[in-house]
Protein backbone atom coordinates (compact mmCIF):
# COMPACT_ATOMS: atom_id res chain seq x y z
CA UNK A 1 0.00 0.00 0.00
CA UNK A 2 1.94 3.41 -1.18
CA UNK A 3 0.94 5.51 1.93
CA UNK A 4 1.89 2.68 3.94
CA UNK A 5 5.40 4.19 4.72
CA UNK A 6 3.94 7.27 5.57
CA UNK A 7 1.25 6.24 7.81
CA UNK A 8 4.23 3.58 9.90
CA UNK A 9 5.79 7.40 10.47
CA UNK A 10 2.89 9.57 11.37
CA UNK A 11 2.21 6.33 13.97
CA UNK A 12 5.49 6.78 15.53
CA UNK A 13 5.10 10.91 15.55
CA UNK A 14 1.91 11.19 17.51
CA UNK A 15 -1.01 9.72 19.05
CA UNK A 16 -4.60 9.73 18.80
CA UNK A 17 -6.29 12.41 21.35
CA UNK A 18 -10.16 12.12 22.32
CA UNK A 19 -10.97 14.47 25.49
CA UNK A 20 -14.64 13.64 26.62
CA UNK A 21 -16.67 16.21 28.62
CA UNK A 22 -20.37 15.48 30.31
CA UNK A 23 -21.95 17.45 32.87
CA UNK A 24 -25.73 17.56 33.32
CA UNK A 25 -27.06 20.34 31.48
CA UNK A 26 -30.29 21.08 33.55
CA UNK A 27 -32.47 21.22 31.30
CA UNK A 28 -36.45 19.84 30.42
CA UNK A 29 -38.39 20.26 26.76
CA UNK A 30 -41.45 21.61 27.70
CA UNK A 31 -44.78 19.64 26.48
CA UNK A 32 -47.71 21.32 26.33
CA UNK A 33 -49.53 19.16 28.39
CA UNK A 34 -46.89 20.61 31.02
CA UNK A 35 -48.63 23.67 31.01
CA UNK A 36 -52.04 22.51 31.27
CA UNK A 37 -52.75 23.30 27.83
CA UNK A 38 -54.13 21.01 24.47
CA UNK A 39 -51.60 19.47 22.07
CA UNK A 40 -53.88 19.92 19.59
CA UNK A 41 -54.20 23.63 20.56
CA UNK A 42 -50.29 24.25 19.98
CA UNK A 43 -49.15 24.51 16.94
CA UNK A 44 -44.92 24.21 16.35
CA UNK A 45 -45.23 26.76 13.26
CA UNK A 46 -46.67 29.63 15.73
CA UNK A 47 -45.42 28.45 19.01
CA UNK A 48 -42.14 27.01 19.81
CA UNK A 49 -41.83 25.50 23.59
CA UNK A 50 -38.34 24.44 23.63
CA UNK A 51 -35.62 23.17 25.93
CA UNK A 52 -36.13 25.43 29.53
CA UNK A 53 -33.20 25.82 32.19
CA UNK A 54 -33.69 24.46 35.27
CA UNK A 55 -31.09 26.12 37.23
CA UNK A 56 -29.73 29.25 36.32
CA UNK A 57 -26.40 29.72 34.19
CA UNK A 58 -24.05 30.49 37.29
CA UNK A 59 -24.73 27.40 38.65
CA UNK A 60 -23.37 25.25 36.11
CA UNK A 61 -20.67 27.63 34.24
CA UNK A 62 -17.27 26.32 36.35
CA UNK A 63 -18.25 23.03 34.20
CA UNK A 64 -19.16 25.31 30.86
CA UNK A 65 -15.43 26.87 31.27
CA UNK A 66 -13.40 23.58 32.34
CA UNK A 67 -15.05 22.19 28.75
CA UNK A 68 -14.40 25.45 27.13
CA UNK A 69 -10.80 25.20 28.29
CA UNK A 70 -10.22 21.19 27.57
CA UNK A 71 -11.72 21.77 23.94
CA UNK A 72 -9.40 25.25 23.28
CA UNK A 73 -6.50 23.27 24.57
CA UNK A 74 -7.12 20.42 21.99
CA UNK A 75 -7.82 22.71 19.50
CA UNK A 76 -5.09 24.56 19.95
CA UNK A 77 -2.60 21.95 20.36
CA UNK A 78 -3.32 19.13 17.66
CA UNK A 79 -4.76 18.68 14.15
CA UNK A 80 -8.32 17.05 13.51
CA UNK A 81 -7.83 13.88 11.89
CA UNK A 82 -9.69 11.73 8.98
CA UNK A 83 -13.07 13.79 9.30
CA UNK A 84 -13.07 13.55 13.53
CA UNK A 85 -12.14 9.77 13.88
CA UNK A 86 -9.75 12.04 16.63
CA UNK A 87 -6.99 14.73 17.22
CA UNK A 88 -3.63 13.83 15.87
CA UNK A 89 -1.56 15.55 19.19
CA UNK A 90 2.58 15.33 17.94
CA UNK A 91 4.79 13.75 21.00
CA UNK A 92 6.48 16.95 21.31
CA UNK A 93 3.05 18.16 22.92
CA UNK A 94 1.58 14.89 24.45
CA UNK A 95 3.51 16.02 28.12
CA UNK A 96 2.05 19.13 27.58
CA UNK A 97 -1.36 18.50 26.95
CA UNK A 98 -1.79 15.58 29.01
CA UNK A 99 -0.75 17.15 32.43
CA UNK A 100 -2.67 20.63 31.25
CA UNK A 101 -5.57 18.11 30.83
CA UNK A 102 -5.11 15.85 34.35
CA UNK A 103 -4.83 19.46 35.79
CA UNK A 104 -8.91 20.36 34.30
CA UNK A 105 -10.27 16.90 35.59
CA UNK A 106 -8.86 18.02 39.35
CA UNK A 107 -10.64 20.99 38.32
CA UNK A 108 -13.82 19.45 36.86
CA UNK A 109 -13.93 16.68 39.86
CA UNK A 110 -14.02 19.50 42.73
CA UNK A 111 -16.54 21.42 40.71
CA UNK A 112 -18.83 18.28 40.83
CA UNK A 113 -18.45 17.89 44.07
CA UNK A 114 -18.88 21.18 45.28
CA UNK A 115 -22.06 21.32 42.85
CA UNK A 116 -23.47 17.76 44.68
CA UNK A 117 -23.08 19.74 48.21
CA UNK A 118 -25.01 22.27 46.82
CA UNK A 119 -27.16 20.35 45.07
CA UNK A 120 -30.28 19.83 47.16
CA UNK A 121 -30.33 23.86 47.96
CA UNK A 122 -30.30 24.28 44.11
CA UNK A 123 -33.19 22.19 43.47
CA UNK A 124 -35.26 23.93 46.47
CA UNK A 125 -34.56 27.07 44.93
CA UNK A 126 -35.36 26.01 41.45
CA UNK A 127 -38.97 24.64 42.53
CA UNK A 128 -39.56 28.32 44.10
CA UNK A 129 -38.46 29.91 41.14
CA UNK A 130 -40.50 27.93 38.83
CA UNK A 131 -42.83 28.18 41.11
CA UNK A 132 -42.87 31.95 41.16
CA UNK A 133 -42.97 32.29 37.10
CA UNK A 134 -45.53 29.44 36.46
CA UNK A 135 -48.34 31.27 39.12
CA UNK A 136 -48.03 33.69 36.38
CA UNK A 137 -48.34 32.14 33.23
CA UNK A 138 -50.71 28.99 33.50
CA UNK A 139 -53.69 28.46 35.29
CA UNK A 140 -52.31 25.39 36.55
CA UNK A 141 -48.86 25.93 37.93
CA UNK A 142 -48.66 22.72 40.31
CA UNK A 143 -48.75 20.89 36.90
CA UNK A 144 -45.36 22.87 35.81
CA UNK A 145 -44.09 22.74 39.62
CA UNK A 146 -44.37 18.70 39.54
CA UNK A 147 -42.66 18.54 35.85
CA UNK A 148 -39.52 20.34 36.76
CA UNK A 149 -39.28 18.86 39.94
CA UNK A 150 -39.71 15.31 38.49
CA UNK A 151 -36.99 16.57 36.07
CA UNK A 152 -33.99 16.64 38.64
CA UNK A 153 -32.20 13.51 38.64
CA UNK A 154 -31.99 11.57 42.58
CA UNK A 155 -28.55 12.40 44.49
CA UNK A 156 -27.75 8.80 44.04
CA UNK A 157 -27.88 8.62 40.49
CA UNK A 158 -26.18 12.03 39.49
CA UNK A 159 -22.35 11.09 39.31
CA UNK A 160 -23.52 9.27 35.71
CA UNK A 161 -24.05 12.49 34.49
CA UNK A 162 -20.65 13.71 34.86
CA UNK A 163 -17.60 12.58 33.15
CA UNK A 164 -14.08 14.30 32.33
CA UNK A 165 -12.21 11.07 30.06
CA UNK A 166 -8.96 11.22 28.15
CA UNK A 167 -8.49 8.75 25.67
CA UNK A 168 -5.00 8.07 23.70
CA UNK A 169 -5.10 5.87 20.76
CA UNK A 170 -2.37 5.05 18.83
CA UNK A 171 -2.84 4.86 14.91
CA UNK A 172 -3.31 1.55 13.10
CA UNK A 173 -4.45 0.50 9.74
CA UNK A 174 -6.00 -3.14 10.67
CA UNK A 175 -4.42 -6.35 9.08
CA UNK A 176 -7.25 -8.64 9.74
CA UNK A 177 -10.02 -9.22 12.81
CA UNK A 178 -10.19 -11.16 15.72
CA UNK A 179 -12.39 -14.60 15.12
CA UNK A 180 -11.61 -15.69 18.89
CA UNK A 181 -15.31 -15.66 19.24
CA UNK A 182 -17.07 -17.09 16.81
CA UNK A 183 -18.34 -19.78 16.76
CA UNK A 184 -16.99 -22.76 14.32
CA UNK A 185 -19.87 -23.04 11.68
CA UNK A 186 -19.83 -19.32 11.09
CA UNK A 187 -16.16 -18.87 10.70
CA UNK A 188 -15.77 -19.18 7.20
CA UNK A 189 -18.46 -16.50 6.29
CA UNK A 190 -16.95 -14.54 8.80
CA UNK A 191 -13.58 -14.43 7.74
CA UNK A 192 -14.44 -13.46 4.55
CA UNK A 193 -16.59 -10.59 5.40
CA UNK A 194 -13.86 -9.41 8.32
CA UNK A 195 -10.84 -9.61 5.83
CA UNK A 196 -13.37 -7.21 3.32
CA UNK A 197 -13.88 -4.88 6.16
CA UNK A 198 -9.70 -5.07 7.57
CA UNK A 199 -8.78 -3.96 3.83
CA UNK A 200 -11.44 -1.38 3.03
CA UNK A 201 -10.91 0.41 6.97
CA UNK A 202 -6.88 -0.09 5.85
CA UNK A 203 -7.48 1.33 2.53
CA UNK A 204 -9.47 4.24 3.49
CA UNK A 205 -6.97 5.19 6.70
CA UNK A 206 -3.99 5.10 4.44
CA UNK A 207 -5.69 7.06 2.03
CA UNK A 208 -6.65 9.99 3.97
CA UNK A 209 -2.96 10.08 5.75
CA UNK A 210 -1.86 12.03 2.46
CA UNK A 211 -3.98 14.74 2.82
CA UNK A 212 -4.09 14.51 6.38
CA UNK A 213 -0.48 15.45 6.57
CA UNK A 214 -0.92 17.71 3.69
CA UNK A 215 -3.69 20.12 5.53
CA UNK A 216 -1.80 20.12 8.59
CA UNK A 217 1.10 21.86 6.51
CA UNK A 218 -0.92 24.35 5.16
CA UNK A 219 -3.16 24.81 8.54
CA UNK A 220 0.33 25.91 10.30
CA UNK A 221 1.14 28.15 7.49
CA UNK A 222 -2.57 29.56 7.11
CA UNK A 223 -2.28 30.73 10.81
CA UNK A 224 1.04 32.10 10.45
CA UNK A 225 -0.35 34.50 8.10
CA UNK A 226 -3.29 35.04 10.01
CA UNK A 227 -1.33 35.97 13.44
CA UNK A 228 1.12 38.49 10.75
CA UNK A 229 -1.95 40.30 9.99
CA UNK A 230 -3.68 40.43 13.58
CA UNK A 231 -0.29 41.69 14.55
CA UNK A 232 -0.16 44.19 11.36
CA UNK A 233 -3.65 45.38 12.61
CA UNK A 234 -2.73 45.86 16.65
CA UNK A 235 0.55 47.91 15.45
CA UNK A 236 -1.53 50.62 13.65
CA UNK A 237 -4.10 50.75 15.74
CA UNK A 238 -2.00 50.93 19.42
CA UNK A 239 -2.23 52.97 21.80
CA UNK A 240 1.63 52.77 22.86
CA UNK A 241 3.47 54.42 19.91
CA UNK A 242 2.49 51.31 17.15
CA UNK A 243 4.44 48.39 19.26
CA UNK A 244 3.06 46.34 22.20
CA UNK A 245 5.23 43.88 23.91
CA UNK A 246 2.39 41.16 23.89
CA UNK A 247 2.49 41.51 20.66
CA UNK A 248 5.34 40.67 20.04
CA UNK A 249 5.72 38.16 23.11
CA UNK A 250 2.84 36.50 20.74
CA UNK A 251 4.76 36.31 17.71
CA UNK A 252 7.52 34.71 20.10
CA UNK A 253 5.28 32.20 21.62
CA UNK A 254 3.91 30.89 18.39
CA UNK A 255 7.31 30.22 17.40
CA UNK A 256 7.75 28.25 20.19
CA UNK A 257 3.97 26.01 19.26
CA UNK A 258 5.27 25.59 15.53
CA UNK A 259 8.04 24.12 16.23
CA UNK A 260 5.98 21.44 18.68
CA UNK A 261 3.41 21.53 16.07
CA UNK A 262 5.75 20.73 13.04
CA UNK A 263 5.54 17.11 12.80
CA UNK A 264 5.94 17.19 9.13
CA UNK A 265 9.25 18.91 8.83
CA UNK A 266 7.97 22.36 7.07
CA UNK A 267 11.32 23.73 6.36
CA UNK A 268 10.41 26.58 4.74
CA UNK A 269 8.23 27.93 7.01
CA UNK A 270 10.54 27.31 9.82
CA UNK A 271 13.44 29.12 8.14
CA UNK A 272 10.88 32.22 7.64
CA UNK A 273 9.96 32.39 11.23
CA UNK A 274 13.93 31.79 12.15
CA UNK A 275 14.73 34.49 10.07
CA UNK A 276 12.14 36.96 12.08
CA UNK A 277 12.95 35.29 15.29
CA UNK A 278 16.56 36.49 14.98
CA UNK A 279 15.86 39.61 12.98
CA UNK A 280 13.18 41.16 14.97
CA UNK A 281 12.24 39.39 18.10
CA UNK A 282 15.66 40.50 20.27
CA UNK A 283 14.61 43.88 20.65
CA UNK A 284 12.04 44.98 23.20
CA UNK A 285 9.01 46.91 22.24
CA UNK A 286 10.36 49.81 24.60
CA UNK A 287 13.09 49.64 21.78
CA UNK A 288 11.11 49.67 19.09
CA UNK A 289 8.86 52.63 20.27
CA UNK A 290 12.01 54.90 20.56
CA UNK A 291 13.27 54.34 17.05
CA UNK A 292 10.92 54.97 14.03
CA UNK A 293 13.26 53.11 11.68
CA UNK A 294 13.12 50.09 13.86
CA UNK A 295 9.46 49.93 13.64
CA UNK A 296 9.22 50.66 9.96
CA UNK A 297 11.93 47.71 9.70
CA UNK A 298 9.26 45.22 11.88
CA UNK A 299 6.12 45.80 10.61
CA UNK A 300 7.83 45.71 6.93
CA UNK A 301 9.37 42.03 7.81
CA UNK A 302 5.39 40.85 9.41
CA UNK A 303 4.24 41.50 6.39
CA UNK A 304 7.04 39.76 4.29
CA UNK A 305 6.56 37.15 6.57
CA UNK A 306 2.85 36.99 6.16
CA UNK A 307 2.66 37.57 2.25
CA UNK A 308 5.07 34.03 2.18
CA UNK A 309 3.27 32.29 4.27
CA UNK A 310 0.09 32.63 2.44
CA UNK A 311 2.18 31.88 -0.78
CA UNK A 312 3.10 28.76 0.83
CA UNK A 313 0.06 27.60 1.82
CA UNK A 314 -0.97 27.75 -1.80
CA UNK A 315 1.83 25.57 -3.07
CA UNK A 316 1.91 22.11 -3.42
CA UNK A 317 3.68 20.17 -0.50
CA UNK A 318 4.45 16.98 -1.85
CA UNK A 319 7.95 17.26 -1.65
CA UNK A 320 7.19 17.55 2.16
CA UNK A 321 5.32 14.46 2.74
CA UNK A 322 6.98 12.45 0.81
CA UNK A 323 10.25 13.87 3.23
CA UNK A 324 8.32 12.77 5.83
CA UNK A 325 7.21 9.66 4.74
CA UNK A 326 10.48 8.50 3.88
CA UNK A 327 11.69 9.39 7.44
CA UNK A 328 10.21 6.12 8.72
CA UNK A 329 12.10 4.39 5.61
CA UNK A 330 15.42 6.17 7.11
CA UNK A 331 15.04 4.92 10.26
CA UNK A 332 13.78 1.68 9.51
CA UNK A 333 17.48 0.70 7.59
CA UNK A 334 19.37 2.53 10.33
CA UNK A 335 17.95 0.31 12.73
CA UNK A 336 18.15 -2.62 10.95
Amino acid sequence: MQNQPLLDVLTREGVLLNVSVRYWRAAKKLKPEDLGLDPDDVTDRLISLGHKKLLPREALAPFAIIESRAHALVEASSFPFLNGLGHFLPNTKLEEVTLRLRELEREFITAQAEFMRAYAQLRRQASQDWRTAAEKLVQEPERVVATIEASFPAPEVMGKYFTFATQLFQIRAPENLDMDLITLGDQQQVIAARARAAQQASAQISAGVDGFVRDCVASLREQTARLCTEMLQSMSVGKTDGVHQKTLNRLTKFIEQFKQLNFAGDQDLTAQLEYVRREFLTRSAEDYRDDTRAQERLQSGIRQLADTALELARQDTTEIVERFGNMGVRRFHLAA
